[in-house]
């Protein structure tokens, strides 16, 4: 489920960051000095530019060399105009973007051919330089600028709709996926905890945000913030009041196995069970801003959590995710379309409605579904041809081990849809984190509980 919505023309820059129309003396020199044309669209040679134009313009005058002493207000000034401009017309800025400001041919040949006749660390460093493209640049100095980040961000939330009918912008979305996996790194995160006193802008994005399980009102986010309940957000100082991450946590004796009664509003005394609790739940981990997908936060993201939790409660002994498998129907479905697979007519009732309703049929169904999940997360994902599942990759880059797969644990439309009801709880071992990463970065290898390897060796 996508709670997103689209940028508008406004969302690309703060207005605080626009110098107004009556702009002093000295940014109408410089610009002139530039050779840009002012806000009406004249250009210092008499000219009249586009509103497009001049935004072009501006982008390519932050790689001048007196553009990048006045790089901030420049680029300043390439936000606001960007800002002004309608959704077809950046769309034709971010083509422009990403088909200039490429490295130079004739020097990146010389330098690999530099290198590879005497490969010195200098030499690399040379060859780096070469290869950098120009185009990163750009976007640094526009960074820059008051809600540089912020606008990048958006910039890039923008492009991603684009991405599949123009392969060409892809070099734009590479580069600032490229440039945010430096500036948002986990040593930049500001983790706080979420509670009912914290600001009704913050909760009223964490309505908003969630992506795992829907937060229906502000009663169910009070239950979801309960004395049983923990949640943490992460937020960068480039983003001010804008969470990055949300994660949910809940207090229970055991290891859950199931969604719906983690979810449920119930009357029992939510300080009792917390007390009684023995077992941290981690049941959503929600990312807050699309033009940050696919960018990491860094491994141990979740063992930050972990230590917190520990210090408040240290009656907690073990600290689990429920988690989804959203990959698992479009891998079985792949998996049963081969030629002569004796796995189809047994999986063939899938396709019923209500399936998981019959208890006769689900149990019939169990023993093939839960194999073939355990199949299906324990592939070593670097030699597969398919990708991981996404939500297994994170986890098991954070370091937990694959605990236990559930029957059932979400029976909601989404949960049915996206894996046959299957949940699956990650183990967050304190002692063995920074050991099970290694294993799964070095060659993918999915460390794994007695159990899961039991069900992949039923018949």
């Amino acid at each position: 489920m996508s709670r997103h919505t689209q940028a508008n023309d406004s969302s690309l820059v703060p207005r605080s960051a626009s110098l107004g129309a009556d702009s002093p003396p000295w940014l109408d020199r410089l610009r002139f000095s530039l050779g840009l044309p002012d806000e009406a669209g004249a250009a210092s040679g008499g000219e009249t530019v586009t509103a497009l134009e001049r935004t072009e313009r501006l982008a390519a005058a932050l790689l001048s060399e007196r553009g990048e002493a006045s790089g901030a207000i420049v680029a300043r000034e390439l936000h606001e105009a960007l800002r002004g401009l309608d959704a077809s017309a950046r769309l034709r800025f971010y083509r422009f973007l990403a088909e200039n400001f490429r490295p130079d041919v004739t020097a990146l040949r010389e330098a690999a051919q530099s290198y590879l006749s005497s490969p010195t660390i200098e030499g690399a460093a040379r060859l780096a330089q070469a290869a950098d493209p120009p185009r990163q640049e750009v976007l640094r100095r526009m960074n820059t600028a008051p809600g540089g980040t912020s606008a990048l961000v958006a910039m890039r939330k923008e492009l991603a709709v684009h991405l599949r009918g123009e392969p060409v912008l892809n070099l734009l979305d590479s580069d600032l996926k490229h440039l945010f996996a430096s500036w948002f790194n986990r040593g930049f995160l500001e983790p706080r905890r979420i509670d009912w006193q914290s600001p009704a802008a913050v909760l009223d994005k964490l309505i908003a945000y969630e992506a795992v399980h829907e937060i229906e009102g502000w009663d169910d986010l009070r239950r979801r913030l309960a004395a049983d309940r923990r949640c943490f957000a992460f937020f960068h100082p480039a983003l001010p009041g804008e969470p990055l991450i949300f994660v949910e946590v809940a207090l229970v004796e055991g290891l859950a196995g199931a969604v719906q009664p983690l979810l449920a509003q119930d009357g029992d005394d939510e300080a009792t069970r917390a007390q009684r609790a023995d077992t941290a739940i981690f049941y959503s981990i929600s990312n807050c801003q699309a033009g940050l997908r696919g960018v990491s936060f860094g491994n141990f993201l979740i063992k930050q959590v972990v230590e917190e939790l520990k210090a408040e409660l240290p009656r907690l002994t073990r600290f689990s995710t429920l988690s989804p498998v959203p990959g698992f129907r479009r891998w079985l479905k792949k998996r049963l379309g081969t030629a002569d697979n004796p796995e189809s007519a047994e999986l063939a009732q899938l396709e019923a409605d209500g399936w998981w309703c019959d208890e006769v049929r689900s149990e019939a169904l169990r023993p093939a579904l839960m194999r073939l999940c355990a199949i299906y997360l324990t592939r070593q994902v670097f030699s597969s041809q398919e990708p991981a599942d996404p939500v297994a990759r994170f986890h098991l880059g954070n370091g937990a081990r694959l605990e236990r797969i559930n029957w059932l644990g979400n029976v909601a439309p989404r949960g049915i849809e996206e894996s046959f009801g299957i949940m699956v709880n990650y183990l967050y071992d304190r002692h063995s984190i920074e050991a099970n990463h290694e294993t799964f970065a070095h060659d993918g290898t999915v460390v794994r509980s007695p159990e899961v390897d039991a069900l992949m060796a039923a018949t």
